[in-house]
């Protein structure tokens, strides 16, 4: 993890060496995902038959890159599109439609980048016009955009005036000033930019294409473009198969070794680990007793994640009527009452740990290199005696003795588990409370949290860009990921302050993100955190260069071969 220490120092100080000294470009560094072996592979010989079989455990939501916000969605697109910019087998943002590194102005806050000759999949050229469209598209209200406003605000000039309705999409920040120029103007100096634009919601749209489907525009296989290494086919747009085929239209086709992967929705363990065994896929998932029965197999591939799984605890329902979760003790009650070791160790089994925060351990470090984790700690730990003192003082000021809360999960094998084990511990450590679980498909879970339609949740958020803000700005009291109505004006000022007055200033700005999880974890208790993700999977020793990423997509498959099947 070493490596995650230097990225982060690098991209800051490229940022400040911009602005005070009027330096040139340089590329922010990021980690993996998964810190797997395999993602160097690059030796050995290539089978004749290039085909890989995997497996998703969700349906593909939408393939529209301005309203994606899933991690299926992510990693779909990033194998068949691309960006100004991608994450390479090091996990480096480095130059893709762009052609070169932009050019940046003395303050740090202008880019220009030059489009190289690429096609999409129709044979048409890939424009800087094709990144206007699609950011201004992402950034306009009437599209609908999640990630749009949120990605964007505070970073692209006018993003924040947009969402607040005093600008139009028009007046974003981006600018095609002929076919292959494109200028992007920031508001302020950002330290993670290039490793930002590497995101599906910054991929290129061609205007004339979305236009004429309407309404259809990537609702299947058939009514999308594409620009990246595959192309997406046999997606019906709810299916639960697709398969991707070398893009013989992308400008580094020559790097790309494989010509198919057949990719098959599978949710339960066990039918996963039979498909694996019997030859029909190269990769499947462990967890629970699985992992523990496969730990010493040799196919076996262990990673640790920087995603944090917690809580969600909703304090209005549907966004307007107070929920018993609005009462800061029965959420602290609840933070505290779940024995958060066993069920990593004897439930989840995959790797994962223990957390008691919100940003992750080894992720993001200061200047000294010290693990950002170290400011805060762990917080909420499992109390059981300061749970029941915090659940008998909210059941008090509630007026009653019992509660009743209903919890929003995964339909997955591995969540089924994990939602009854935490049903079960909270009702026997917190007297009164009844648990009702609604397990649903992802799809469905996706769309009650948008509606705020649940008590509590069990979420989880892989970062997009290697920087605490991008954990922080989810709970922003404006942020259109929050969907739990937490709302602080603390919170609110720290989170904004390290984005704004201390941008420039490293200590403070580490101090002020640190100020905020303490508010937003130990004293508002707005999240219940669970675990950070590790993850154990059995795979084919003949797949070879999977990379895998520590934000945003988790797989590219770019640089995958198969060699010695």
């Amino acid at each position: 993890m070493k490596k995650s220490k230097l990225v982060w120092l690098s991209s800051l100080i490229l940022v400040l060496s911009v602005f005070l000294a009027a330096c040139g470009t340089g590329n922010d560094k990021d980690t993996s995902k998964e810190s797997g072996s395999d993602s160097k592979e690059n030796s050995g010989s290539v089978d004749a038959t290039q085909e890989l079989n995997v497996m998703e455990t969700a349906e593909i939501p939408t393939m529209d890159s301005v309203l994606v916000t899933d991690v299926v969605g992510s990693n779909v697109l990033n194998n068949v599109n691309e960006g100004l910019y991608r994450l390479n087998q090091e996990n480096l943002p480095i130059p893709a439609m762009a052609a070169e590194e932009p050019k940046v102005n003395k303050e740090g806050t202008v880019y220009t980048f030059k489009i190289r000759d690429a096609k999409w999949s129709d044979g048409s050229a890939v424009t800087a016009n094709d990144f206007e469209y699609a950011w201004k598209r992402a950034i306009d209200p009437k599209t609908g955009s999640e990630y749009g406003p949120y990605m964007m605000d505070g970073v692209v000039k006018n993003a924040n005036a947009i969402g607040k309705g005093k600008a139009k999409a028009a007046d974003l920040g981006v600018k095609a000033l002929d076919e292959k120029t494109l200028e992007v103007t920031l508001e302020k100096p950002v330290p993670y930019f290039l490793s930002l634009i590497s995101l599906s919601t910054f991929l290129p749209q061609k205007e004339e294409f979305v236009v004429a489907q309407g309404k259809k525009y990537a609702s299947n296989s058939d009514t999308t473009l594409y620009n990246g290494p595959f192309v997406l086919e046999g997606w019906d747009g709810t299916g639960l198969t697709w398969k991707y085929t070398k893009n013989d239209n992308y400008w580094d086709k020559d790097n790309v070794k494989l010509d198919t992967i057949n990719v098959d929705v599978v949710k339960e363990v066990q039918t996963q680990l039979n498909l694996y065994t019997s030859g029909k896929k190269d990769r499947a998932g462990l967890s629970g007793e699985f992992a523990m029965q496969y730990a010493d197999n040799p196919d076996v591939v262990k990673d640790v994640e920087s995603s944090p799984f917690y809580l969600k605890l909703n304090q209005k329902r549907d966004g307007k009527t107070d929920t018993a979760l609005a009462n800061v003790n029965i959420r602290k009650a609840i933070s505290m009452a779940f024995n958060k070791e066993d069920l990593t160790k004897a439930v989840l089994a995959n790797g994962s740990f223990e957390a008691n925060y919100l940003i992750p351990a080894e992720f993001t470090f200061d200047e000294e290199g010290k693990d950002f984790r170290e400011v805060n700690g762990d917080m909420n730990k499992y109390n059981l005696e300061e749970a029941k003192s915090y659940w008998e003082k909210g059941l008090k000021e509630l007026g009653t003795d019992k509660l009743e809360l209903d919890f929003l999960g995964d339909d997955s094998d591995l969540a089924k588990k994990m939602d009854e084990y935490l049903k079960n511990q909270l009702e026997k450590n917190l007297p009164g409370l009844s648990i009702k679980l609604k397990e649903v498909p992802f799809l469905v879970r996706v769309d009650l949290n948008s509606k705020q339609d649940y008590d509590i949740q069990v979420a989880g958020w892989a970062p997009d860009f290697q920087d605490p803000y991008t954990f922080l700005n989810l709970w922003l009291s404006d942020s259109q990921q929050n969907n739990m109505s937490y709302a602080s004006e603390k919170y609110d000022k720290l989170v904004t302050d390290a984005q704004t007055i201390y941008a420039t200033e490293p200590a403070k700005r580490w101090k002020a993100m640190a100020d905020a999880e303490k508010t937003l974890i130990e004293e508002d208790a707005a999240l219940a955190p669970i675990y950070q993700r590790g993850t154990m999977a059995l795979q084919k020793p003949y797949v070879k260069g999977l990379v895998k990423h520590n934000f945003g997509a988790q797989y590219s498959y770019k640089w995958t071969y198969i060699s010695g099947k």
